[in-house]
């Protein structure tokens, strides 16, 4: 037996004690389960299935499950409505704050004073503390529940207040050294705190070097900080470098994963993380960018019309419109796949706009030249007309050129400018790229019409 039939008979089993009200042999059984698995469990079930549990549970315990639950879960909302609302409070107050924030955020103002009306002043500081923060800045995505000591304290002290802190902090691996206005000096790891002497001062051991973020900063920014450093956590400070929380790599992985969502929907011109069921629904939200671009496609319509005489002239030259248009389209959106990566993961120092710009109109007209010799060989052989071959061949290398061109150089453009440069999407691209290789096809035809006519 595989591990998922192992699993879903353990389920199953789950459901059947649920359902019949044995809350001893349920809760042992589900609480066996690791806690993603207990998140599994829960959100396979109906309703009237997890109003049982609410019984069954404490809401620390439920609190713990929800803190794995993906955030952006499109049924959290419908989760915690279904609840008492002082269960439901006090289920927020266990969770990590930035999950607990996290999870408001997702509900109206009206739910939001709900909710921290419902729970203890000092629960609901800490979070209101997080909820003023911007989306999608090191603030946003903070915890404030870690571990911090001063440098004026023996290491059997400041293990002393690991120990009692350690139950609450969302990771103990590094402690983060204050002094007494909570200026940020530095850090000591778990490790350098057991291999060191009792009587050791912290001020001795602690490195001084602290990798740190600022609250405002972007989270791609903290994203490719915790990504070059190797860290599990980082310090977040304000301006006057006063520690206000942490950044710990669980909520990194759920930022990159976000990010690389938001790219493949820019590329894609359609929003990936909403997968809906529904035809209609999932049409309305596809129909936007499909009509705009059809309004750009019919540029590309207008454009053939105007060579309307020349193909007469030349009907094979229609044969060809597609093969020029599909390839530049695919060499663009190669391009722009490229572009967005590079802009995601190069440094600043890196960022040499002309020599990106130079790189790609030599990779364009590499990669033209490679193509436009295989189409020309190919058409002369074909069509028994070498010259026809080399109109062909040429209009590859020229649209190729500019569509590698302007994948590279329109995200660049709009990352300058401020804006995601994602959004120049795939379909974007590969419409612009048609307008643009009719253009280049049917002059550079009309050049050397004589010779293949």
């Amino acid at each position: 037996m595989n591990e998922g039939q192992e699993m879903e008979e353990h389920f199953d089993l789950l459901l059947e004690k649920l359902q019949e009200q044995q809350m001893t042999e349920f809760r042992e059984l589900f609480l066996t389960l690791h806690i993603y698995e207990q998140g599994q469990f829960y959100q396979s079930i109906d309703e009237e299935n997890r109003q049982l549990i609410y019984s069954y549970l404490s809401p620390k315990e439920l609190a713990d499950m929800f803190d794995v639950i993906e955030e952006d879960n499109e049924n959290m909302k419908d989760y915690i409505a279904e609840m008492r609302p002082s269960y439901a409070a006090e289920m927020l107050s266990e969770m990590y704050t930035d999950n607990a924030v996290d999870l408001l955020n997702m509900l109206d103002k009206k739910q939001k004073a709900k909710y921290l009306s419902l729970m203890s002043s000092e629960d609901a500081g800490e979070i209101k503390e997080l909820l003023h923060y911007e989306d999608d800045t090191a603030g946003s995505i903070m915890t404030t529940e870690f571990v911090s000591i001063v440098a004026n304290q023996t290491v059997r002290s400041a293990m002393y207040v690991l120990k009692n802190q350690a139950d609450v902090a969302e990771t103990i691996y590094y402690v983060y050294v204050v002094d007494q206005e909570n200026h940020l000096v530095g850090v000591i790891s778990l490790r350098d705190l057991i291999v060191n002497d009792d009587d050791t001062m912290i001020s001795d051991v602690l490195s001084e070097r602290v990798i740190s973020v600022h609250v405002g900063d972007d989270q791609e920014d903290v994203a490719q900080t915790i990504r070059d450093y190797d860290f599990l956590a980082l310090p977040v400070t304000d301006y006057d470098d006063h520690l206000l929380g942490i950044v710990t790599v669980d909520d990194i992985i759920d930022v990159i994963d976000d990010e690389a969502a938001s790219d493949y929907s820019g590329l894609a011109g359609v929003n990936v993380e909403e997968v809906s069921e529904n035809p209609i629904k999932a049409a309305s939200k596809r129909l936007p960018w499909l009509i705009t671009l059809l309004f750009l496609g019919m540029s590309t319509a207008t454009l053939i019309s105007h060579y309307e005489e020349l193909v007469s002239e030349a009907s094979i030259l229609a044969v060809f419109i597609s093969l020029i248009t599909g390839t530049a389209g695919n060499a663009g959106t190669q391009s722009l796949a490229v572009a967005v990566r590079r802009l995601a993961v190069s440094d600043e120092k890196d960022n040499n706009f002309s020599r990106l710009i130079f790189s790609e109109v030599l990779t364009g007209l590499v990669t033209g030249a490679v193509t436009g010799v295989a189409i020309f060989i190919v058409v002369g052989i074909w069509q028994h007309n070498f010259p026809l071959g080399f109109v062909i061949g040429m209009a590859m290398l020229c649209a190729i050129t500019v569509a590698n061109l302007a994948g590279s150089l329109i995200p660049m453009l709009m990352d300058k400018l401020g804006f995601d440069p994602a959004v120049a999407s795939g379909p974007f691209i590969t419409t612009l790229s048609d307008l643009t290789s009719v253009l280049i096809y049917f002059n550079i035809a009309s050049l050397f019409m004589q010779y293949f006519v």
